[in-house]
């Protein structure tokens, strides 16, 4: 292998493949057929593996290339179980015992592409799956559960041993068992219903494993060694690189359609405002889709039994090519009439991932006038970098959103920005940088180190700025690598306030490498992509957020213990360390202005009730996560529900008494015992959609900060001129 890769580079932090294994809503990608046929390697995933080894072991690739023997054959070996079994629910330990020998051959399977090992152990793990599920649905005949006992299902088995044989796995399935019947029960199930729902549930827990093809389990064993080898490198077949790419650009070919399995049919969970399927007229949510034909005189395919993405690669295609579609109508059942719609493909932007605005208003209070504070939300950093490769100044870009988003903002009276990154797990690297070029006048912004120890700088060259007014930046354990780049730039410059929760504290650097590009006049798309790490990044200032994140100036509680989520908890990351600064402009300094903000919040949010309500649940959610069971008995299940309902009502008539915007979602929160797969498609869509308009007190209380510093400053001329220099560019925070 050759040629220094100039792909994009990516700051990636949560978008691992996730293998399709054994869960209640995994979809099968063919109808189900009486004998399970035995699997293996291909010959492409035979030179896959060779090349994702090839690329992973190399120091002109790899960051940190590790060699591939015994030792981290042994890794990918506990990885590969986990991926399979994490609760330890399906392996006992003499199967354990048996797959010994194969983990530290391994290693050797993957240089070699002689893959059998993995196949191996996926076949008595599929064979376990079935001996489970049987386990499982016979015990729905004769169901005799005592819900009066004060047994209790221990749902966190990762760290829990193997257990030593069926009986015990028995007795662990039981509990699993009983739980799901219990929460069935309290949601107003018959017992009848309850022997139904989850008799279908454990048999499509059997199904989707018995059909998984032999890419999922290779792509399940690939990424246990990419893993291995760092966090955050993922290999991608074909068809999960395709997916990728359309994440990133917020664009695909097709009809504008987003569908969910739903027992043996794939439904129309929502249609895309705009989108051929919602030009046609004729598709609803809810319809189910039987039939799929390719032109216009195409044969149908039968697609009942099919799994989404098998339904989805039929639909799909060029924009301008036809596709017609069988269905039935969502208000008519299984045996309703069918009919037909022909729809002409074409490109879909998907708009609800794409940044949105919003404005919060903080009512005059004394002396303080009423403020306005714009919101902008983004999800991700995405760009469509094959749309800019074709067109440098027409493309999907997070940066090309927000800036028309600010535009719009001028016009509006605007006090002050807010840029909410919570959960935004990252994306393009030059969007990042490219981002902070809206708030800074030139300058560096992120400093990249390779792994021979070169560092380059990259910045922001385009003179002027399209926001020079008070900013703040809203993280949380969400916020990772490009969001993390962004929010240490901000605070590095004193451009502005961040806010919320430490960020996750990923400092790599991802870059995707198409493996069609080696072998040799081999055509089409057969061997996937390769996401992995090639450099880490650095704040201006010289640290880096590996593992420390970016720490925010004003904290809120945190909602997610670091111990459990976040870049401390994976063993193989790299440790914290440091480089030289690079020069830079100092816009403001902050500190000085925090002790007086956060004084500010304490007294607000005492009296918050949205956020003291919130901060309660946080510590309800905390204290019962770290439990890491729930009780089996009735009685207690019962009261407990009934005090979250209470609580719930409660609040809600508060809400009503003071006028403050209530909880769409106050009254459907209670659980129903069902999985996603089991529930009413376009309902739980519509939920959904209200639970982006839930009181968000975290938002308002940032508005409420930025608010602050714009008052503070604005009444301290002395504070002011210690925190924001005459000679500052960043336009004016004072009154």
């Amino acid at each position: 292998m050759k040629a220094k890769l100039t792909l994009t580079l990516l700051a990636l932090a949560l978008t691992a493949p996730v293998a399709l294994l054994a869960r209640p809503d995994a979809t099968p990608s063919k109808p189900a057929s009486t004998s399970v046929v035995p699997m293996g390697p291909t010959a492409d995933q035979s030179t896959t593996s060779k090349l994702v080894y090839g690329l992973l072991s190399d120091s002109r690739y790899a960051y940190r290339p590790r060699a591939l023997d015994d030792a981290l054959s042994q890794d990918v070996y506990k990885r590969y179980l986990d991926a399979l079994d994490g609760g330890k629910q399906f392996f006992t330990a003499k199967d354990i015992e048996g797959f010994m020998p194969l983990s530290t051959r391994l290693d050797d399977a993957i240089k070699s592409g002689q893959l059998s090992p993995a196949y191996d152990i996926f076949q008595v793990y599929r064979q376990r799956v079935g001996e489970r599920v049987a386990y499982a649905r016979s015990l729905l005949k004769k169901p005799d559960f005592d819900f009066t006992t004060h047994e209790r299902w221990e749902y966190d088995r990762e760290k829990a041993p193997w257990a030593k044989d069926s009986a015990e796995l028995d007795a662990i399935w039981r509990k699993s068992v009983m739980n799901d019947w219990l929460r069935l029960k309290m949601a107003g199930k018959k017992p009848d219903a309850i022997a139904q729902t989850l008799d279908k549930r454990y048999a499509n827990i059997q199904r989707s494993v018995d059909e998984l093809d032999s890419e999922d389990v290779f792509q399940t064993f690939l990424n246990a060694y990419t893993s291995a080898v760092d966090p955050h490198t993922d290999y991608f077949t074909p068809k999960t690189a395709e997916q990728f790419n359309q994440q990133m650009s917020l664009s695909l070919e097709g009809i504008g359609a987003v569908l969910q399995r739903q027992d043996d049919t794939v439904v129309i969970r929502e249609i895309v405002p705009g989108g051929p399927a919602d030009l046609s007229k004729k598709l609803q949510p809810g319809a189910r889709i039987v039939g799929v034909a390719q032109g216009s005189d195409g044969a149908f395919t039968d697609v009942i039994g099919w799994r989404t993405d098998d339904v989805v690669d039929l639909i799909r295609g060029k924009k301008g090519t036809r596709v017609r579609l069988e269905f039935i109508a969502p208000e008519a059942g299984m045996d309703g009439p069918h009919s037909t719609v022909t729809i002409v493909r074409d490109k879909v932007q998907l708009a609800e991932q794409a940044a949105k605005s919003e404005i919060v208003t903080l009512p005059a209070s004394g002396a303080t006038p009423e403020r306005r504070i714009g919101v902008i939300k983004l999800p991700a950093f995405y760009q469509d970098f094959e749309g800019r490769r074709r067109d440098p100044n027409n493309y999907t870009s997070a940066t090309r959103d927000v800036r028309k988003l600010l535009d719009g903002f001028k016009g509006q009276h605007i006090d002050g920005v807010v840029m909410d990154l919570r959960n935004n797990g990252g994306g393009s690297l030059d969007e990042a940088v490219d981002l902070t070029g809206l708030f800074i006048d030139q300058g560096p912004v992120v400093q990249v180190r390779e792994s021979g120890g070169r560092v380059s700088v990259s910045g922001d060259t385009t003179p002027g700025v399209s926001w020079d007014g008070p900013l703040a930046v809203l993280i949380n354990r969400g916020s990772a690598s490009a969001s993390e780049i962004f929010a240490g730039a901000i605070q590095d410059y004193g451009r502005g306030l961040v806010i919320g929760e430490t960020s996750f504290g990923k400092g790599t650097v991802q870059n995707l490498v198409d493996l069609d590009r080696w072998p040799a006049n081999e055509g089409g798309k057969r061997f996937g992509q390769l996401k992995l790490t090639i450099a880490q990044f650095f704040r201006v200032a010289g640290g880096s957020t590996q593992h420390k994140g970016v720490v925010p100036d004003i904290a809120f509680p945190a909602s997610i213990d670091a111990t459990e989520y976040g870049e401390d908890t994976y063993d193989n990351a790299l440790p914290w360390t440091k480089i030289a600064p690079v020069s830079h402009t100092q816009y403001g300094n902050f500190a000085p202005l925090l002790p007086k903000l956060e004084a500010l919040h304490d007294a607000r949010v005492k009296n918050d009730l949205e956020y003291q309500w919130w901060s309660e649940d946080v510590a309800q959610f905390r204290a019962e996560k770290a439990k890491k069971y729930v009780t089996l008995n009735e009685a207690e299940r019962l009261a407990e529900r009934d005090r979250q309902e209470a609580q719930r009502k409660s609040r809600q008539e508060e809400r009503k008494k003071l006028g403050m915007p209530l909880d769409p979602l106050a009254g459907d929160l209670a659980d129903d015992g069902l999985g996603a797969s089991e529930r009413d498609i376009v309902k739980d869509a519509a939920r959904e959609k209200l639970a982006d308009k839930r009181p968000d007190p975290l938002l308002h209380e940032s508005a409420a900060i930025l608010g602050d510093a714009i008052g503070v400053l604005g009444q301290d001329k002395q504070l002011s001129a210690q925190v924001l220099p005459v000679s500052t560019k960043s336009g004016s925070w004072a009154d």
